[in-house]
């Protein structure tokens, strides 16, 4: 599903009612009545309940007067509120200002806020203030407003965007309203899925008002569902074995960090690897086989018995590279000279599809030429403080550019980037971006990133191209994060947990096929 900022909607909007004829007065119909429409559905009929409406003086008011009538037609006890003068209200919104008086709406004008009482018998608020077009922040009267909407305790509705929150950003106002439910129209808003406004919107639907096809064609920015991911799983044949769903080589793990190869390992296995081969110092190897049971491990030379790969060992790991299918180098490798040295010659000579990611990246952040020399499909998974490592701009400077950042650099280096972060973001070669909606808080915990690289690897080993592959299991990742935190609880949630609820994750994934 694509994701666009509000200006790009805006360019929509335009497009249909100037370009392709389609009345504005019609889209603010759909609007107002799927809204109703999605108030039904999620907290059940309106006949003999109390309902508040707030309306802004824009469009966004216009939609709210429409929902009104719809709440009012079907047995609701409807009271509006105009935050400002009806004389002020225009175009298509005054239209429907006019037509919800003449079903008998009582439409109250602002003008002391401390007026405005939200009675304990009300059941649900509806905001329609601002809606998208909003940025910067709230001012007095509203901001009073916007406070007792946030206080009363009732269900809120927020139409197309809570107001407050900038759909371009993600930024909030102080104050900003706090719905249960957000819908919002044609696509979703960027800002949508971008904390802090992401927790602001609570429950996001996305409802087609009927805009034509092909009008966000220049649109370039994608939201991760659940049936996108679907689509990306690689296929299952009831007559096959262990060969057919490809064979996975891992480099990873030093002294203190068998964990991090330890779930990466188990983690390609849970993406329906059919094999594993885990390249262990050898001093580590019997460590490792007491972690790993369905892994293979193949213990390498390291330097003096220390746990970190020697660089003697490139033989042997060629080896290993001509039968894997694919390739994943970095969790817990350590950045030890040797090791760095052997590290920098692979990522130049690999020509089969491979992840890098933690020491992998660190290691490679001192040498860009080996990264900007590699051959075959890439991916590469950073978190901020990586990124930042690898780009030379601060954290706050990435966080400002996440989208532009993230972009010039897979196109600037041919690879897939996965930026890890709240959301995370997949940034491809050809310019797309899509932005992940799954996970939660919990999964900020050692070792996530780990579980995350060996989903990428193992589905690119079992022949889902790079950026399908860094598109499924970042989603499948978060998931399995949401998972784990419905068992678990986010704040205990550890990364193992994760890695427990991947089959799960898959599970549910894969149901949306059959949608």
């Amino acid at each position: 599903m694509k994701i666009c900022t509000p200006s790009q909607m805006q360019e929509i909007d335009r497009k249909a009612i100037q370009e392709m004829g389609i009345p504005g007065l019609t889209l603010m119909e759909n609007a107002g009545r799927g809204v109703y429409e999605m108030i039904v559905r999620c907290f059940g009929e309106v006949e003999g309940k109390s309902v508040i409406v707030f309306c802004g003086k824009g469009n966004n008011g216009g939609d709210g007067f429409v929902i009104a009538r719809y709440l009012k037609q079907n047995g609701a006890e409807v009271q509006t509120i105009l935050l400002g003068n009806k004389s002020e209200v225009k175009g298509d919104a005054a239209i429907n200002l006019a037509q919800a008086e003449k079903l008998g709406i009582p439409i109250q004008q602002l003008s002391n806020p401390e007026l405005i009482k939200i009675p304990e018998d009300t059941w649900l608020i509806v905001d329609a203030i601002f809606g998208t077009g909003f940025s910067g922040e709230i001012k007095e009267p509203i901001a009073a407003v916007i406070k007792k909407i946030n206080a009363a305790g009732k269900i809120v509705v927020a139409v197309d965007c809570p107001s407050g929150l900038d759909g371009a950003t993600g930024r909030v106002s102080n104050p900003t309203v706090k719905a249960n439910l957000t819908v919002t129209f044609g696509l979703p808003k960027i800002g949508q899925a971008l904390y802090p406004g992401k927790e602001y919107c609570g429950n996001l639907e996305i409802i087609d008002i009927g805009f034509p096809v092909g009008l966000d064609k220049d649109i370039n920015t994608h939201l991760i569902t659940e049936k996108h991911a679907a689509s990306l799983l690689p296929a299952r044949n009831p007559e096959s074995h262990k060969g057919d769903y490809g064979k996975l080589f891992i480099l990873a793990g030093s002294t203190g960090y068998t964990g991090a190869a330890a779930l990466t390992s188990l983690a390609a296995l849970r993406s329906g690897t059919g094999l594993v081969i885990l390249g262990i110092p050898e001093s580590l190897n019997a460590i490792m086989e007491t972690k790993l049971t369905e892994v293979i491990t193949k213990p390498l030379p390291d330097v003096k018995k220390s746990g970190h790969l020697a660089k003697r060992g490139m033989g042997e790991i060629r080896q290993q590279i001509n039968w894997a299918d694919a390739i994943a180098i970095g969790p817990g490798l350590g950045t030890h000279h040797e090791t760095a040295e052997l590290v920098n010659r692979l990522v130049r000579q690999i020509e089969k599809p491979a992840i890098i990611d933690a020491d992998g990246l660190n290691i490679i952040a001192k040498d860009m030429n080996a990264l900007k020399e590699h051959k075959g499909p890439l991916v590469i998974s950073p978190h901020y403080g990586e990124f930042s490592r690898l780009t030379k701009l601060t954290v706050e400077e990435i966080i400002r550019n996440r989208f532009e950042s993230a972009k010039s650099f897979a196109k600037d280096y041919r690879l897939t980037l996965i930026l890890k972060g709240a959301p995370s973001i997949v940034a491809t070669e050809s310019g797309e971006i899509y932005i992940n909606h799954s996970g939660n808080d919990g999964m900020a915990t050692a070792g996530s990133g780990d579980v995350l690289t060996g989903l990428i690897a193992g589905f690119m080993a079992q022949g889902v191209n790079s950026e399908k592959a860094a598109i499924l299991a970042t989603f499948a990742h978060g998931l399995a994060g949401d998972l784990a935190a419905g068992e678990f609880g986010r704040r205990g949630m550890i990364a193992g947990d994760i890695l427990r609820m991947v089959p799960e994750a898959l599970l549910e994934i894969e149901e949306a096929t059959k949608d």
